[in-house]
């Protein structure tokens, strides 16, 4: 349905003044009504004491009965115009469920859904989403969406919603919901156990935001309204839901998920290939000890379904970072691992059980004998969470059992800030066999974290420091970042300063002894009409110095950012860089390789253009191309990816990265190639099939995974699961596995 507001009124001078008072009052209360943006909007819940069909179709009276919230305004291609395409949500509630009807009208019936698979990527597909704030603090949030095909997704929202990152899909969770789709318009249902939520009893009012993204007719809407240089998901902008009574207690919210696994693994290089047979069994348990407050357990908890991690070339001289995927470690994830910056994080939950395989390279699990959280809100201005995990010893790598202890509060202040305090202990069970290894690390942390009311301003300020068995010093680390967004541009300054002995060996912190500064400028212009939707230049620097020496590394760049009508996006970077290598090196991070000098400074400068095509389409490609120097050489770098959607059945996907790298005689010249294909099958909402192939010749290793999943109740999944590692010059076998899981969520 499309809006039939008048863009323009006109009045009407009549004799009588009573008469020009009302058509001048109605007319700028119509006008109120269209253009204004601020208002807080509110949405009522009914009770209901009828009961509710979740199949997508809104044939019960009861949705008949309900006056639906609608007026929903664009947030692209314009954030200044009610949505072409309007939406329409229903509210109820009953003891135990909150429900949401909606009707989304659109263009036709070619609904863009790529894929039948649970948690969905929201960009590119048609989809319907629902916020929910619950303790009404403007930091953390529950998500739930579906697509046409009544497809599910669910994620956790903190830290307000300011960057993508604050956004975490992960988070699994039982509830319901179905979709119908016609001829001019969508329908769908939502039933949300109260359980599933958190909040407080006697509470009326959640804040409250719904968008929607009509990919289709290539529309993103929102009911309250938010500015295009904020994230849609941004917690600053939010209506009231308001409930026709106080909400009573959830009920009980406690879920068993007890899993049994079995299998068979080769290591060739260990024990001649001879097989191992295993068969295990654990389980975590959910307990909801108050209305916000959930303790988790779990006893020799089993990862081998986690999907394997995407390999990248690293020319650094750094670790690299990959996301968390376990579940056990995703729940509040944020109030543990948030703290510092992504490269100054005392907690970074991947160091818990996981290890390296000294043959591949690559993460294999390294087994945790059992562990508890307990997190969540105890008022709305407090959470609190505290994490204890036991690992078992390692005796291949010579690692001793060790305990991991996590301790995190915060305390919101002012409209949308908070203050932090984070306490991270590793203490080994016995004295390590190696001076590798440490008795105890010991990391406190504390900081502010700042939003503005109206999200103009943003930052955060703080400090850590770590306790070693030896007393040394600098060990410490602290750092400010601060940001001012308007309509039309953007300015932002960070800095950060690490010790030369701040040892985090839970956390990840890839370089010490430092001190780092980056600010960034950047314009927004925007049209509707034109070619570009949105677009702008930028400038942003990153200059690090070590103390007592001066400057070891910079990198200085301008950019023009482009967002097309279609979506397709792209970025043009001009960069000038600067690296002190005080150690020898190899860019190309092969084996045998001269590597270059260290006491050295080298200067060089190249070009970088990347691009992202429209992703409403069969066809989807994204890449970045980097050509210039390098060290004191040349390189040219290729990374992209080329996804091909036969819809809503399946995705293929080719992902390649080249990077050639000539350096002067005698240090290497290299072709580092990686080709990942992927298979992606979805034969329906419960059935998946995928399968995995990574070249890397980096790494001299072919990685073949294969994981069938069969949804065969809510949250609960049967896994086949098959891996192989090779030799890629060799084609000879290092490691095979075969794991078979089942695991199953239920509720006593």
């Amino acid at each position: 349905m499309k809006h039939t507001f008048p863009h323009r009124y006109s009045i009407v001078i009549v004799p009588f003044g009573k008469h020009l008072m009302v058509l001048l009052l109605t007319a700028v209360a119509l006008w109120a009504q269209v253009m204004g943006q601020d208002s807080l909007r509110h949405a009522f819940v009914a009770k209901i004491s009828a009961s509710i069909r979740v199949d997508g179709v809104l044939n019960e009276p009861i949705w008949r009965q309900i006056q639906p919230v609608n007026h929903f305004w664009q947030y692209s291609p314009s954030d200044s115009v009610l949505a072409e395409y309007q939406t329409e949500l229903y509210f109820a509630y009953d003891e135990e469920n909150l429900y949401v009807g909606v009707k989304c009208y659109a263009a036709g019936n070619r609904f863009i859904v790529p894929s039948l698979r649970r948690d969905y990527r929201g960009g590119g597909s048609d989809n319907i989403n629902l916020i929910f704030d619950t303790f009404n603090d403007q930091t953390n949030a529950f998500h739930f969406g579906l697509n046409p095909y009544g497809v599910q997704r669910e994620s956790l929202l903190s830290n307000g919603g300011r960057q993508r990152s604050d956004f975490d899909s992960s988070w699994d969770n039982r509830w319901q919901g179905d979709a119908q789709r016609y001829d001019t318009y969508w329908t769908a249902e939502f039933a949300i156990p109260f359980r599933t939520l958190r909040y407080k009893e006697g509470q009326r009012r959640w804040r409250f935001q719904c968008y929607r993204i009509d990919a289709q007719n290539n529309e993103f809407s929102v009911w309250q309204r938010v500015p295009r240089n904020q994230w849609v998901f941004n917690l600053g902008y939010m209506g009231v839901l308001e409930f026709a009574e106080p909400l009573g207690k959830p009920g009980r919210n406690l879920s068993l998920i007890p899993y049994l696994t079995a299998g068979q693994a080769k290591d060739f290089l260990g024990n001649g290939g001879m097989p191992e047979r295993n068969f295990q069994a654990g389980g975590d348990a959910k307990i909801g000890l108050s209305s916000g407050l959930n303790l988790d357990l779990t006893v020799n908890p089993d990862f081998s379904q986690v999907e394997v991690d995407r390999q990248v070339t690293n020319l650094t001289r750094f670790e690299l970072s990959f996301p968390e995927r376990r579940q056990f470690f995703l729940e509040n994830a944020d109030l543990f691992g948030r703290f510092g910056e992504e490269r100054i994080n005392p907690f970074f939950s991947r160091r818990i059980g996981i290890s390296i395989d000294t043959a591949t390279g690559q993460n294999v699990q390294n087994p945790i004998w059992f562990g508890a959280r307990l997190s969540g809100k105890l008022t709305e201005e407090w959470r609190v969470g505290l994490l204890d995990i036991q690992a078992a010893p390692d005796p291949a790598n010579g690692l001793p059992a060790y305990n991991y202890a996590v301790a995190a509060v915060q305390r919101k202040v002012f409209a949308r800030s908070n203050l932090g305090l984070i306490l991270v202990n590793k203490q080994a069970l016995q004295t390590p066999r190696s001076d590798a290894f440490s008795s105890f690390n010991r990391v406190l942390g504390v900081e502010y974290n700042h939003a503005s009311a109206d999200n103009r301003w943003l930052g955060k300020i703080f400090y850590q420091r770590a306790f070693l068995p030896e007393s040394i010093p600098r060990t410490d680390a602290h750092g400010l970042n601060l940001s001012y967004t308007e309509r039309r541009f953007m300015l932002s300054w960070t800095h950060s300063y690490v010790g030369e002995h701040f040892e985090a060996e839970v956390g990840f912190v890839p370089r010490t002894n430092y001190w780092r500064i980056r600010p960034e400028a950047r314009l927004y212009f925007y049209s509707s009409e034109a070619l570009f939707n949105q677009h702008g230049p930028g400038v942003e620097a990153e200059a690090y110095f070590k103390p007592g020496q001066g400057r070891t590394d910079h990198r200085i760049g301008v950019y023009y950012d482009v967002q097309f009508r279609d979506n397709s996006r792209g970025r043009l970077t001009l960069q000038h860089n600067y690296i002190y290598l005080e150690a020898p090196f190899d860019p190309t991070r092969t084996a045998g390789a001269t590597p270059l000098p260290g006491q050295q400074g080298y200067e060089f400068a190249d070009i970088a253009l990347r691009y992202g095509s429209d992703r409403r389409k069969p066809l989807f490609v994204r890449g970045r191309t980097t050509v210039g120097q390098f060290y004191n050489g040349f390189r040219i770098s290729i990374n992209g990816s080329l996804s091909w959607r036969v819809q809503p059945y399946a995705v293929v996907e080719l992902s390649t990265s080249y990077n050639y790298v000539t350096l002067p005689e005698p240090y290497p010249t290299a072709s580092l190639w990686l080709v990942s294909p992927r298979i992606d099958l979805t034969f329906s909402r419960q059935l998946f099939l995928t399968t995995f192939f990574q070249y890397n010749r980096q790494i001299d290793n072919i990685n073949i995974n294969v994981r069938l999943q069969w949804r065969f109740a809510p949250v609960s999944d049967l896994f086949l699961v098959y891996t192989d590692n090779y030799y890629a010059s060799a084609w000879s076998p290092k490691t095979r596995a075969v794991v078979f899981k089942v695991s199953y969520w239920f509720n006593p």
